[in-house]
């Protein structure tokens, strides 16, 4: 009787668990204004890193204008695929929405890759900026001929932070080792690892965007050897770029936001015309300077599949290649 009595008991709690849930996240009304409740914003990557800032700057501009909060969650992994499964589990509803960017992307041009772009709907791409190779201010390596010497000479020898295996940063090291640089990758998943790794004497360079090292180059503990990209940055004037180099590689870092695929149109023009405001906020286009990235990156959700599109191709051509 007793036992009876506590599965009696635990039953009645499940159930009302289940109750309270669906009092607390009702399923959307066809009717009802969007959004009508919070949306849940995926981070598919640690605190601190450039998603997590781009996400937490959005979701403040963005709360006065739709009206609801736009809370961030983290969910690290997989060089991004965690947080993408997590979205793809979520209803296509427009609640649940994630930072997608160019290292998540360059999975897809992987072999048996565990999502595919038809199941994402991108609402805007929020940043475009290209990457550099880093090394600490102490560095022996005072130009990028002295690390590409270093790198033929000893291969195998120089280590580089990445995000990780698959991403963008893959690609483009992949693409200096058949050039002859060969190096080490040594990945870290967490944004504030990576930074200091060459600091701390863990690397040798960093593979890297500068916006998300601003502080590291401002306060002159780290500088750049190259920058992937066929033209000069004008804030990095001295900086060579891979293709004036030799290396025809500068896959640009872009960060974009994707809801699932099926959404409701008018819920992906909802949110995209929200983003589309706060691309034009000073506070945004400050946010773009303090990145070092292009002020014209934003792409509304009319053009962002376009622009995701044409990425990929060119990823899979570079991974062909190799």
């Amino acid at each position: 009787m007793f036992e009876r009595h506590i599965a009696c008991v635990v039953a009645g709690l499940a159930a009302a668990a289940f109750v309270s849930t669906s009092v607390l996240v009702p399923p959307a009304r066809a009717d009802e204004k969007y959004p009508a409740r919070a949306v849940e914003f995926i981070v598919p990557w640690g605190p601190g890193g450039g998603a997590d800032q781009l996400a937490r700057l959005v979701g403040k501009l963005a709360e006065p204008m739709l009206g609801q909060g736009l809370p961030v969650v983290n969910v690290a992994g997989g060089t991004g695929a965690t947080g993408m499964a997590k979205l793809l589990a979520a209803p296509a509803d427009g609640y649940a929405m994630a930072i997608y960017i160019a290292d998540s992307h360059a999975l897809l041009a992987g072999n048996n890759p565990r999502w595919q772009l038809a199941d994402v709907a991108p609402v805007a791409v929020m940043l475009q900026g290209p990457s550099f190779i880093f090394v600490p201010e102490s560095s022996p390596y005072k130009t990028w001929a002295d690390f590409e010497k270093a790198a033929k000479e000893k291969p195998g020898t120089l280590k580089v932070a990445t995000l990780g295996f698959g991403s963008v940063d893959d690609f483009s090291l992949k693409s200096l080792d058949a050039k002859g640089v060969k190096v080490v990758q040594v990945p870290f998943a967490k944004p504030s690892e990576r930074y200091v790794s060459i600091l701390g004497g863990h690397a040798d360079a960093l593979y890297e965007q500068a916006g998300d090292v601003a502080s590291f180059i401002t306060s002159k503990q780290m500088r750049p050897l190259m920058i992937f990209g066929k033209t000069r940055h004008p804030s990095f004037k001295d900086t060579p770029t891979s293709h004036e180099l030799g290396y025809n590689v500068a896959l640009p870092q872009f960060r974009s936001i994707v809801v699932r695929a099926g959404t409701p149109t008018d819920k992906i023009s909802t949110l995209s015309t929200t983003l589309a405001k706060i691309a034009a906020t000073p506070e945004y286009k400050a946010f773009l300077a303090e990145q070092f990235a292009d002020p014209d990156s934003f792409i509304d959700a009319s053009k962002a599949g376009a622009y995701l599109d044409a990425q990929l191709v060119e990823m899979k051509a570079l991974a062909a290649s190799k």
